[in-house]
């Protein structure tokens, strides 16, 4: 287990539980669940941190699977942070396909 001392015991145990699904979904056991809802979790708290923590997994994977380039320097993500918020996530193109 990682060290969540600085966070609730609420917040840890569904971080456990996060982390048990990157690893893979069945890793997550009764006692996981148990556990978590032993400090307040309810259905919609393990349900939203399986969701999220599924779809990160996903995302990653997807990224990664691509390659896509990516910025090499800081100032590389301010530039691109500046489009995306002006123009959005689709990068103008004006090539033919």
């Amino acid at each position: 287990h990682k060290d969540h001392s600085d966070i609730s015991p609420k917040m840890s145990a569904l971080l456990t539980i996060a982390d048990m699904v990157r690893l893979g979904g069945r890793r997550v056991t009764d006692e996981h669940v148990a556990r978590a809802r032993s400090f307040g979790a309810v259905d919609k708290d393990i349900h939203d941190t399986v969701l999220i923590a599924a779809a990160f997994s996903m995302f990653n994977r997807y990224v990664e699977a691509l390659r896509p380039p990516l910025p090499q320097t800081e100032q590389e993500y301010e530039r691109m942070g500046e489009r995306m918020a002006l123009e959005g996530y689709a990068e103008a193109t004006n090539a033919a396909h």
